[in-house]
């Protein structure tokens, strides 16, 4: 039995479960310092923190060479993160995160399909079934009922 499926399934909704966690925590820094920019910032700082750390930790810092043959595409997933964090920390306080988070997986789920069918990013190229359609219906299904 291969067992990566399951493990990727298990890190990535643990992934889940720290974005969910994640909105209040930084919702309830932006009251204390003040801006939701800032929360985002410190956010980023300290994710950035942890990250570097176990990059030299484990001394898998990448060379001057690989960083200078990255497509420039590749730079701006930092920058999207950011809108992410900002959007939650600026949104959950007024949604809850119920609706916060189905609205983000509706649009994850949208952008996703998209991503798959024109294989964007040397992703492997998927068809848009009805099944998936069908999962993309039933999360914004459940983001109008989480605001009824």
């Amino acid at each position: 039995m291969n067992l990566a499926p399951w493990m990727a399934l298990a890190a990535i909704a643990l992934g889940g479960v720290a974005i969910a966690v994640q909105a209040p925590i930084n919702s309830r820094l932006a009251g204390h310092v003040g801006d939701p920019v800032a929360a985002a910032a410190i956010s980023f700082l300290v994710g950035f923190l942890v990250l570097g750390s176990i990059v030299v930790a484990r001394g898998t810092m990448p060379g001057l060479d690989a960083m200078a043959n990255t497509p420039w595409w590749a730079w701006t997933g930092g920058a999207l993160g950011a809108i992410y964090v900002w959007a939650a920390v600026w949104s959950v306080s007024t949604l809850g995160v119920v609706t916060m988070v189905a609205a983000l997986i509706f649009g994850q789920l949208t952008a996703a399909l998209i991503l798959d069918t024109v294989g964007a990013f040397g992703l492997q190229v998927r068809e848009i079934s009805w099944t998936r359609i069908l999962a993309v219906a039933f999360v914004a299904v459940g983001l109008i009922l989480s605001r009824l």
